[in-house]
């Protein structure tokens, strides 16, 4: 088995537990920050349309702030892939999870005595701009990968997979394991993100950091294993 096989095998891992903290970051988002999301750009861009239509209880200045923080996001995770990748595959892969974990890290300690997204708080937009920037990053990261099925933020193709490849549709069920274990696992991280809610707001975050960190460990391990391996 080749070093580059060994990886790729354990991605899976990795990208699964990132889906679970795309599910906490959704809760976060919606329910504490005044209706925007900050790792699902599809979503916001729509909040985005509805609040310059004057639809209720969304703004165009949280959606637009999100959606900004997401692409320097995005933009920092591309660099640090197009600079790092070349040199040696895991590192790149390890900084850009490192630089999630610190943002969300920093959006939990921005989050402690947090009241509500009513108003223009610079409390508020902290938050928000901390957590789409380390999605951004994240979804940057995973871009580059191009594990099938497993984009950590986006479901629908997911989904459409399960059901456009199942044996009823004449195919074969390819990956449906997968497919199905990353909707059970954005699902569960929703659904904790939004009990975890009813205490704090720091609880949540402090989860989704946690979680994040575990990213880490696992793209460190692996870079042990691959260095090993190629030594």
């Amino acid at each position: 088995m080749t070093p580059e096989t060994h990886l790729n095998h354990s991605l899976p891992l990795l990208l699964h537990v990132a889906t679970a903290i795309t599910g906490l970051i959704d809760a976060i988002s919606y329910l504490a920050l005044g209706h925007v999301f900050t790792a699902n750009m599809t979503g916001n861009v729509v909040f985005l349309a509805f609040a310059v239509a004057g639809a209720p209880g969304l703004s165009i200045t949280r959606s637009l702030t999100a959606l900004v923080a997401f692409l320097a996001g995005a933009l920092i995770g591309g660099r640090v892939a197009t600079f790092l990748s070349g040199v040696f595959t895991p590192s790149w892969i390890t900084t850009a999870l490192s630089l999630e974990s610190a943002l969300l890290l920093v959006a939990t300690l921005a989050a402690i005595n947090f009241r509500d997204s009513l108003g223009s708080s610079f409390q508020l937009y902290s938050i928000i701009v901390l957590t789409a920037c380390a999605m951004g990053i994240r979804n940057a990261t995973v871009r580059k990968m191009a594990i099938p099925d497993l984009t950590t933020t986006v479901l629908t193709l997911t989904i459409t997979g399960l059901a456009a490849d199942s044996r009823f549709a004449g195919g074969t069920n390819p990956r449906w394991r997968r497919r199905l274990l990353a909707v059970l696992l954005m699902f569960f991280g929703a659904l904790i993100g939004t009990l975890l809610l009813r205490r704090s707001l720091v609880l949540p975050l402090a989860t989704a950091t946690l979680l994040s960190i575990c990213c880490v460990a696992i793209s460190m391990k692996q870079r042990v294993v691959l260095e090993t391996r190629v030594l």
